[in-house]
């Protein structure tokens, strides 16, 4: 298990580019199966969670080559069908929570797939019911082996429909999406997820030959086609570490510049955190974050303490309540962070308590903050990482707080932040990993 040992209470200054988007990079990756033609793709992030993935897609017999460390080509004309029902790709795919995703290409292009229980962070029940629901819309049949976690699909008679979906899944609407583009007749989908990661899968599948149309609302339709061919896609800078980055630098009263954020699929992002009294100067496609003493929380018009809450886009995606609950503890004013999807999430909070924060965490899902206005710093502590995003979050926490914390479990950050401590500490941060 590696560990950061962590000095903070440091100021950073300097400019920070942002990885490439890991969420969208786990579908684009999978939608590599549809097609026997090359694929390449840039802007790769180099994470954990990605690599896992693509190792996985390699036993699997895509061939794959790394032209840089961000950007590979993939070709999958020779997939091992028989490769999906062996130990070795029952451990791998259940590492990673992504690999769920190569269901819908795999019964697109062979009629059948396989998929264990998938693994990723432990935040809570994270149900598939959305995936599955939808395969079996389009015709597709599946059994669950409770006995070793294992489902085995089959849809070699699989045609267009029309299908509510019962949420708004992002992996749910891309899984759906890549088994429908090579379904026979017209695929109808609503309630699908909206988010530019789906957008971004989209615009590949149509540029590998897919028919789709409503693209960026909750309502895609597919006309299926017989085959796809090769594309170049480059996937979309990281919406989360944009955040985090934002975060970081009101927390350590930072002057950061962030660049190429790809403003336009920020969504509300940039004035959520405005709400939270943080000054961002946009700069063409650069965010400017000046180094703040104080930032105070808006309240709602009638004077009511504000709420931050997740939703499906174009609401403020949930991977940044960890961030937004850290950042603060350190501002004038309260807030209640209202995490509504994930019943786990909130759970690291007592960590922060251990460092002097003010926090009641009111239910699974909420917990107000009273921020301290910088009147009381946050205490160094010894942690360890529950999750990615509350990862994230602690180690903000300790570049903060005046000392040394260290957090353990660092492993969780770095399936989601790629060589973060290298590239903090190239601004100013003092980060050792053990």
């Amino acid at each position: 298990m590696a560990t950061f040992e962590v000095y903070g209470g440091k100021r950073l200054q300097g400019e920070l580019r942002p990885q490439g988007a890991k969420n969208e990079a786990l579908q684009v990756l999978c939608a590599t199966l549809l097609t026997p033609e090359r694929v390449t793709l840039c802007n790769i992030p180099n994470i954990s969670d990605v690599n896992k993935l693509i190792d996985l897609l390699q036993g699997m017999g895509v061939e794959v080559e790394r032209i840089s460390p961000s950007e590979c080509t993939f070709c999958a004309k020779n997939i091992d069908i028989d490769y999906l029902t062996t130990a070795d790709f029952k451990a791998k795919a259940a590492a990673i929570r992504g690999s769920i995703m190569v269901v819908g290409p795999l019964l697109a292009r062979f009629g059948r797939a396989y998929a264990p229980k998938p693994g990723g962070d432990k935040i809570g029940r994270r149900r598939l019911d959305t995936h599955f629901l939808g395969f079996e819309k389009l015709g597709a049949r599946f059994s669950y082996n409770a006995t070793d976690s294992f489902y085995t699909i089959e849809g070699g008679n699989m045609q267009g429909t029309y299908m509510l979906l019962d949420e708004a899944s992002v992996t749910g609407t891309a899984n759906i999406l890549m088994a429908a583009v090579l379904t026979p007749g017209k695929t109808t989908i609503f309630n699908a997820a909206c988010e530019p990661y789906v957008q971004q899968l989209c615009c590949m599948l149509q540029s590998m030959g897919a028919k789709i149309g409503g693209v960026g609302s909750n309502l895609l339709t597919i006309e299926g086609v017989e085959a796809l061919g090769g594309c170049e896609h480059r996937i979309l800078p990281d919406m989360i570490e944009v955040g985090s980055f934002i975060g970081l630098a009101a927390m350590t009263a930072s002057d950061i510049t962030i660049k190429d954020v790809s403003l336009q699929n920020l969504g509300i992002i940039p004035s959520a955190f405005g709400r939270m009294g943080i000054q961002l100067d946009v700069r063409g496609d650069d965010i400017h974050i000046p180094a703040q003493e104080h930032y105070e929380i808006d309240t709602f018009i009638d004077g009511s303490i504000l709420t931050i809450a997740d939703a499906p886009w174009p609401g403020l995606t949930p991977d940044l309540l960890s961030v937004f609950l850290v950042v603060a503890t350190q501002a004038k004013g309260a807030v209640l962070v209202h995490q509504k999807m994930f019943e786990s999430r909130l759970f690291f909070v007592d960590k922060l308590i251990d460092m002097g924060a003010q926090i009641i965490l009111c239910d699974p899902h909420r917990a107000t903050v009273i921020g301290h206005d910088r009147q009381m710093r946050l205490r160094p502590t010894v942690m360890s990482s529950p999750d990615i995003r509350a990862g994230v979050a602690l180690l903000i926490a300790a570049l903060s707080a005046e000392g040394r914390s260290v957090i353990h479990n660092i492993e969780q950050i770095d399936r989601g932040y790629e060589r973060i401590d290298q590239r903090l500490n190239a601004i100013g941060a003092d980060i050792r990993r053990l």
